[in-house]
C-alpha cells in the first residue's frame, strides 16, 4: 500500500517547487514476539520472549512487555540499560525523535538493541499498515506521535491476544506525560509513568535511584525562593546573538575558583573573545562546557581574573549566606588596568552534560534521602541526588547524571547511575581517570578482532613482489625500557660515493588497517594510546600493537621507509620513500644505545651505525636551533614500582641521554620530508600538524619573572625567544634557566592537526619548522594512519578512497584527533598524580628544596626540582588568624607578613599527603624556610597514615 504527501517548497533562488514524498505501508513486519507464529520472525533476529522473565511488577504481576514514548527513553536511559529491564518494544517513531534530539541517547539504545540479552526489539510503526497515522490538519507533530504511540501500543495488544499463551502478555505503555497517559487509559491501555512502575519491581528497590528526575515543580525543598533569572528562549537567543546584543561561546569553569568561568567566544572578532563571568548569579546554572548565550555588562562592572583559590566545599547545600562574602573578596584589591570584559549567562544554547564521576557527600540528616554528590572535576557543580543506598555509597566512587537545574535550586539535581568501587583503590581510581577523561577503554569488539589477521601469519612471496627487501641492512631501533609497541628503527652506512645513507623505518600499519572497517573505524575514534603509570590503553589490537607491526629484532616486519642520501654535513642530497620488508638486528634502550656510542672497544656494525647516526643528529639539532627551534622544558617524572604491590617506591626525574636526542631529530626530519611529499602531491588533503605563535600576552609571566632577577628575555619572534632564553644564564644559579624554559613552554600554544585545504597558517612554532606532520608512530597516532595512507597513494604503493580526498572529513577528523590528544594528555598527568600520591602516602612527610613558579594573591606556587613536582603552598588556612597580605601584580610579588616572595626564589617545603578528603587527596606544602611568623609546619617524623583525615572518616575506613 502507497500514501503520498505533497506540500510546496520555496527554493534559495525564489522559485516554488511541487515536492511529492512517497510512503509505502506494508503488511508483513514482524511484531517481534518469539511465541508469535503469524508474524514468523527471522532467525538470529532480536525477538521479545515468549515468557517475558523481567523483574517482578507489584502493579503488573502478569507477564508483560514494556513500550516506553520518547521521553522515557530519551530521560530514562540509564533505567532502560539496567539488566533488570527486558523485553522492551522500541517504536520507529521513538527512535526517529530520539535521533533529533540527543545523538549520544540514540547510539546507546541502539547498542541496547543489538545486545541479544536484553530482548529490545525495534518495531517499524511508521511502515506497518495498521500502525501508521497521518497527522491531521492543526494537530502538532508532538501531538501526531503520542497519538501514533498509542496506536502501536492498542494494536500490540489486540495482536498479543492471538497467541496461542496460557496467559496472555500485556503490554505496558511507559510515559511521563499526565495527558498522553490519562488519554491512553480512556482508551483501555495499561499506561504508569516510568516512576510508578520502577517503584513497583518488588525485587529491585535499588533501581528508584537510577530514576532521573524530570520534573522539578513541587519538589523543591526550598520555600520557593528564587535564586537565579530565567533563561531565555532559543528564539529570543538566536535573534540577540544575529543582533549582536548577545555573545554565543563555550562556558569553561575555573577549576581553582567555583564563582568564576570564562566564555570563549565563537566567530573570528579579535574584541571580546574571552568574557569573564564572576558570581553565582552571572554564572546562572551554566555548567562546564555548555554552550551558551552572554550579555555582556556594561563597563563600569568589569571584573579582573581573580587570584583567589575557591573551592565549594560548604556542608549544607544551601548554605549560601557566605556566597556573598566570597563574591566580595574577588572584587577587592583589582588593578584597573586587569580589568576584563565581563557578562552574564542569559541562556543556553546546547547542554554538554556527560556522567560524572565523584563520591557522596552524606546529609547529615538521619534517614535523610536528599544528598549531595561531589563530582571529581572541580569545574562540575555539586549534584543533589535522591538515593536509599547513602550508607552502602559513602566511600565509594560512584557515577551520577545531571537531569535540570531549576531557578530556585543551589544546586543542580541528579540521579545515581553505577558503583565504581572503593575510593582509593587502584582499580577505581584508574576506572575514574580513564572516564573523567572520556578515554575509550573497552576491550576492543568481536567486530573489530575479526578484521585481524589469522595467525600464524608469515610474509608471502605475494607481498614481497610490492615491497623493497631491506632485510640486509643493519636497522636497528632505541626507545625506553620495557617498550613492546616499537614504531621506528633506523639505520646508518656510508655509500661507495662517500655519502651517508639514512633509513627511518616506520611500522607499516596501514597494511593491516583497511579504510572503513570496524578496525579502522575503532582505531579514528580512539586516536591515540594512551600511556598511564602502570598500564597501556591501546588504540590498536596488541596482536598489532606489541606483535605484527612492533619492529622487534630477528623478526622480519613490513615497514613503510624513508631514507636519504646525505653528505657529512647532514645536507639532504635525494630523498626518497618505499614499502619494504626490514629486519632489525637490535631493539636497544637509549641508556644501551649509548653505552654503545661511547664504548671504545665497540666497533660492531650496529654501534657503527649509531655513531653515524649521533654525529648527524647534532649537526642537524644545531642547525634547527641556529633557525629559532625552541629547547623548552618540562620536568618528567619516573616511577619505579614495586613489583608485589605494584605501589610505587621511588620518584625521579627522567633523565635524558644524547641518544633520546639522537632518535628525536631523525623523527623530525621524516615528518618534514613526509609534509612536504603529501603537500606536493595533496595541496588541499594533506593531514599536517601546526604550532600556532602564542598572542604576545601570553609571555607577560615569563618577561615579568626575568626581569625580576634582571634578565631580558625578547618575545617578537622564536628566534628571538630562543636566544635570549639561551643567554639567561646566572652562574650563582644554574637551575634558572631550566626554570625560565619550564615557565616558557606554559606560555606556548597546543599544537593542533589541521587539512592543508581549510587552512593557510601551516607554520610549526616550537620546530621553527614551515611544515610538519605527524608520521613515526603509526601503533599509537591513527594521525599517523592517515599520513601513511596518503604517502601510499602518492608514491602509488596503494590506491586511495573517498574519505581520504575529502577535505570536509579530514578537518572533522582532525577535531577529534585533537580532543583525544588533549584528553589522553590529561589523563596521563593525572596517573602521574595519583601515582605520586601513593608515593608520599608512603613515605611520610618530607622537607625539600623547590623554586617559586608562579605568585599568586593568597599562595605561591613551587616546583620541586628532585619530584618534578609541582604544588601550592598557601598562605590562608581555615579557622587561623589571617596573615598580612600584599599582592603585587607588576612585579610580581607577595608579601606576607615580613617576607616578600619573588618568582623563582629558592624555598624550603615540607611534603605530605592530605587524604582528609577521600576524594581529592593532595599533596599539601606548607613552608618550612624563610619561616614566617605565626606559622607552625609539621614535624618531619611525623607518621603519615590516616592521622591527617578526621576521626569519623578513619572509623569508616576501617570497615
Amino acid at each position: 500500500m502507497l500514501t503520498s504527501r505533497t506540500f510546496l517548497k520555496r527554493t534559495r533562488a525564489g522559485a516554488v517547487m511541487k515536492v511529492v514524498r512517497e510512503h509505502y505501508l506494508r503488511e508483513d513486519i514482524a511484531c517481534g514476539a518469539a511465541a508469535c507464529e503469524p508474524c514468523g520472525q527471522q532467525p538470529g533476529e532480536p525477538r521479545l520472549e515468549a515468557q517475558p522473565s523481567g523483574a517482578a511488577s507489584s502493579l503488573c504481576p502478569a507477564p508483560h512487555y514494556l513500550l516506553p514514548d520518547t521521553n522515557v527513553l530519551l530521560h530514562q536511559i540509564d533505567i532502560l540499560e539496567d539488566p533488570v529491564i527486558t523485553n522492551v518494544i522500541v517504536l520507529q517513531t521513538v527512535l526517529q525523535e530520539v535521533r533529533k534530539r540527543s545523538a549520544p541517547v540514540y547510539k546507546r539504545i541502539r547498542d541496547v538493541i543489538a545486545n541479544p540479552e536484553k530482548h529490545f526489539y525495534s518495531f517499524t510503526n511508521e511502515h506497518h499498515r495498521e500502525t501508521y497515522i497521518e497527522q491531521e490538519q492543526g494537530e502538532t507533530s508532538n501531538d501526531r506521535n503520542d497519538k501514533a504511540i498509542r496506536v502501536a501500543a492498542k494494536w500490540y495488544d489486540e495482536h498479543l491476544k492471538k497467541i496461542n499463551n496460557e496467559e496472555t502478555i500485556q503490554v505496558i505503555l511507559l510515559t511521563n506525560d499526565r495527558k498522553n497517559k490519562e488519554k491512553a487509559v480512556e482508551e483501555g491501555l495499561t499506561a504508569y509513568t516510568c516512576e510508578e512502575y520502577i517503584k513497583s519491581l518488588i525485587a529491585n528497590p535499588d533501581l528508584v535511584d537510577r530514576l532521573a528526575c524530570v520534573s522539578d515543580e513541587g519538589k523543591e525543598i526550598e520555600s520557593g525562593r528564587i535564586i537565579f533569572s530565567e533563561h531565555l528562549p532559543l528564539s529570543k537567543l538566536q535573534q540577540g546573538i544575529k543582533s549582536g546584543i548577545y555573545f554565543q561561546g563555550t562556558f569553561r569553569a575555573n577549576r581553582d575558583n567555583y564563582l568564576e568561568a570564562t566564555v570563549w567566544v565563537h566567530g573570528d572578532a579579535e574584541e571580546n573573545k574571552e568574557i569573564i563571568i564572576q558570581g553565582l548569579k552571572n554564572l546562572n546554572r551554566a555548567v562546564h562546557e555548555d554552550l551558551v548565550a552572554v550579555e555582556l555588562l556594561a563597563k563600569d562592572q568589569w571584573v579582573a581574573p581573580s587570584s583567589v583559590v575557591l573551592q565549594d566545599e560548604g556542608q549544607n547545600e544551601d548554605d549560601d549566606e557566605n556566597e556573598e562574602e566570597k563574591e566580595n573578596t574577588l572584587k577587592s584589591s583589582v588593578n584597573k588596568n586587569m580589568l576584563r570584559p565581563s557578562g552574564r549567562v542569559v541562556g543556553i544554547i546546547k547542554r554538554n552534560w556527560r556522567p560524572f564521576c565523584g563520591m557522596l557527600s552524606k546529609s547529615q540528616i538521619k534517614e535523610a534521602r536528599r544528598h549531595l554528590f561531589t563530582p571529581a572535576d572541580r569545574r562540575i557543580p555539586r549534584i543533589r541526588i535522591e538515593t536509599r543506598q547513602a550508607s552502602t555509597l559513602e566511600g565509594q566512587r560512584i557515577i551520577v547524571a545531571i537531569d535540570g537545574w531549576p531557578r530556585n535550586s543551589r544546586y543542580p539535581n541528579g540521579h545515581f547511575v553505577k558503583n565504581l568501587g572503593t575510593a582509593g583503590d587502584k582499580e577505581t581510581e584508574t576506572e575514574v581517570l580513564l572516564l573523567e577523561h572520556d578515554v575509550p577503554h573497552q576491550p576492543f569488539s568481536q567486530a573489530v578482532l575479526s578484521f585481524l589477521p589469522k595467525m600464524p601469519w608469515s610474509i608471502t612471496e605475494e607481498d614481497m613482489k610490492f615491497r623493497e627487501d631491506l632485510r640486509y641492512l643493519c636497522v636497528c631501533s632505541v626507545d625506553p625500557p620495557g617498550c613492546t609497541d616499537i614504531d621506528d628503527a633506523l639505520h646508518c652506512r656510508e655509500l661507495e660515493n662517500g655519502n651517508l645513507e639514512v633509513g627511518v623505518h616506520i611500522a607499516d600499519v596501514s597494511h593491516f588497517i583497511r579504510p572503513g572497517n570496524a578496525l579502522d573505524q575503532e582505531s579514528a575514534k580512539r586516536g591515540t594510546t594512551v600511556y598511564l603509570c602502570e598500564k597501556r590503553i591501546d588504540m590498536v589490537p596488541e596482536l598489532l600493537s606489541s606483535n605484527l607491526c612492533s619492529l622487534r629484532s630477528n623478526v622480519d616486519r613490513f615497514a613503510f621507509s624513508c631514507i636519504w642520501e646525505m653528505n657529512h654535513n647532514a645536507e639532504i642530497l635525494k630523498t626518497r620513500f618505499t614499502k619494504s620488508v626490514i629486519n632489525s638486528k637490535a631493539s636497544l634502550t637509549y641508556a644501551e644505545a649509548q653505552m654503545r656510542i661511547d664504548s671504545a672497544s665497540m666497533k660492531d656494525d650496529i654501534t657503527t651505525s649509531l655513531r653515524g647516526l649521533n654525529k648527524l643528529a647534532k649537526i642537524l639539532k644545531k642547525r634547527r636551533i641556529d633557525n629559532g627551534a625552541l629547547t623548552l622544558s618540562s620536568p618528567e617524572v619516573r616511577f619505579h614500582i614495586d613489583s608485589e604491590t605494584h605501589d610505587p617506591i621511588d620518584l625521579q626525574t627522567k633523565e635524558l641521554k644524547e641518544t633520546n636526542s639522537m632518535v628525536e631529530e631523525f623523527m623530525l626530519l621524516a615528518n618534514i620530508s613526509v609534509a612536504k611529499k603529501i603537500h606536493e602531491e595533496f595541496s588541499e588533503y594533506a593531514l599536517l600538524r601546526k604550532h600556532p605563535a602564542p598572542p604576545p600576552s601570553n609571555y607577560d609571566i615569563l618577561v615579568k619573572a626575568a626581569k625580576s632577577k634582571n634578565l631580558e628575555i625578547k618575545t617578537d619572534s622564536a628566534k628571538a625567544l630562543a636566544d635570549t632564553l639561551d643567554k639567561a644564564e646566572s652562574p650563582e644559579f644554574p637551575y634558572l634557566n631550566t626554570l625560565l624554559r619550564i615557565l616558557a613552554t606554559r606560555c606556548m600554544m597546543q599544537a593542533v592537526y589541521f587539512c592543508s585545504g581549510m587552512d593557510n597558517d601551516f607554520h610549526h612554532y616550537g620546530l621553527a619548522s614551515p611544515i610538519y606532520t605527524h608520521f613515526t608512530s603509526p601503533i599509537r597516532r591513527y594521525a599517523d594512519i592517515i599520513v601513511h595512507r596518503l604517502l601510499a597513494v602518492a608514491i602509488s604503493a596503494d590506491s586511495t578512497y573517498p574519505e581520504l580526498t575529502d577535505k570536509h572529513k579530514l578537518a572533522d577528523l582532525c577535531k577529534n584527533l585533537n580532543y583525544r590528544h588533549k584528553m589522553a594528555q590529561y589523563a596521563q598527568r593525572a596517573s602521574v598524580a595519583f601515582h605520586t600520591q601513593l608515593f608520599f602516602k608512603n613515605k611520610g612527610v618530607v622537607n625539600e628544596e623547590a623554586y617559586i613558579l608562579f605568585v599568586r594573591k593568597n599562595a605561591i606556587v613551587v616546583l620541586i626540582p628532585k619530584y618534578g613536582l609541582e604544588g601550592t603552598v598557601f598562605f590562608e588556612e581555615k579557622d587561623k588568624p589571617k596573615p598580612n597580605l600584599n599582592y603585587n601584580d607588576e612585579v610580581p610579588s607577595l608579601t606576607v607578613g615580613n617576607t616578600t616572595f619573588y618568582t623563582f626564589d629558592k624555598v624550603k617545603v615540607n611534603i605530605m599527603l592530605d587524604a582528609s578528603n577521600i576524594q581529592h587527596q593532595k599533596i599539601r606544602m606548607a613552608l618550612v624556610e624563610p619561616k614566617i611568623l605565626g606559622s607552625d609546619v609539621p614535624n618531619q617524623t611525623t607518621e603519615l597514615s590516616t592521622n591527617s583525615e578526621p576521626e569519623k572518616k578513619k572509623k569508616k575506613l576501617k570497615k
